[in-house]
């Protein structure tokens, strides 16, 4: 009899040992055959460490990245729809606003991070930082005058002090997520003795989107910058969110962090480090200012070509 109840109790432990609890899928897992964990769980790669010393030549430079080219499409969707399309992925400017609101879910172990963003609309260098209410303010627009709220009958209310029942007015003026069409880069190009390349660094992005009258909402043809973001700080964003790979092969999914560093996106010069702090088109237009782009380009890639010695 002790032996029988040995023997049951063994065969007891050994079953529990073995049993394992069926976890609900996320619905990340649900939309997947295969439990995607590179891109979530993948920490920033730093870049060499730059001393002043190895520093021969440097110069910053300004581009535009216009998202209606194919090759910067992935910037730009998916877009928002009214309704969720895609669970594991987003576009460039809804990544960043959200993290900026503290609203993101990427990040180290899956942890929304939240990033800060700078006024665009006096300077490019990170003067003034933005609080997420005055984001909010900018990309959705104000918030305005009270609603009075209305009884069964159509008449205001009022509570047991006397004062008149609100609620918050609509936002007035808010652009639309679609509207963003346009990306400007801030970065520094440089020679570094000490490994003897060519190098380039971006500094910071800002998001452009398309203005439209606060009346009649129709575009105006004109460009508002919505805020900077520096760099280095959304690294840690832009390297746990997705995006969808070009070639068709979404088990080769590449995040944003990879696009900007191996520089697989389109752009134009439309500023260089220059005396009189002037943009491109402040003293050339139409064709004569995509030459001096095209110039300012082939100068940069020239200089590195002059210092080998064949």
């Amino acid at each position: 009899m002790k032996n029988l109840s040995l023997l049951l109790f063994g065969f007891l432990i050994v079953n529990l040992s073995y049993s394992q609890t069926v976890d609900e899928p996320t619905i990340y897992e649900m939309n997947n055959v295969y439990k995607k964990n590179h891109h979530i769980e993948k920490n920033v790669i730093k870049q060499p460490h730059l001393r002043e010393a190895d520093v021969m030549w440097s110069n910053k430079v300004w581009r535009k990245l216009d998202l209606r080219q194919k090759i910067n499409h992935p910037f730009y969707y998916p877009q928002d729809k009214g309704e969720q399309t895609t669970v594991d992925r987003d576009n460039l400017f809804s990544c960043l606003y959200q993290a900026a609101l503290g609203e993101g879910s990427w990040g180290n172990e899956g942890g929304g991070q939240q990033i800060r963003a700078y006024d665009a609309l006096n300077s490019d260098e990170f003067v003034k930082e933005l609080s997420a209410e005055e984001l909010r303010n900018i990309v959705e627009g104000t918030v305005g005058d009270p609603i009075p709220v209305l009884n069964n009958f159509g008449e205001e209310t009022y509570d047991e002090n006397g004062d008149l029942v609100t609620k918050p007015g609509s936002r007035e003026a808010p652009f639309r997520a679609s509207d963003i069409k346009e990306w400007r880069i801030k970065e520094q190009w440089f020679f570094d003795k000490q490994r003897s390349v060519m190098d380039v660094r971006i500094i910071g992005i800002c998001p452009v989107a398309d203005a439209r009258d606060p009346v009649s909402k129709k575009l105006t043809g004109g460009k508002t910058p919505i805020c900077w973001f520096y760099f280095p700080e959304i690294t840690d964003v832009l390297n746990n969110a997705q995006v969808f790979n070009l070639f068709n092969n979404e088990a080769e999914n590449r995040t944003f962090l990879d696009i900007f560093r191996k520089r697989q996106f389109s752009s134009v010069i439309y500023k260089r480090g220059n005396a009189y702090d002037r943009k491109i088109s402040d003293y050339m237009i139409g064709l004569d200012a995509l030459l001096e782009a095209e110039r300012i380009k082939a100068e940069i890639f020239n200089l590195e070509h002059d210092l080998w010695e064949y």
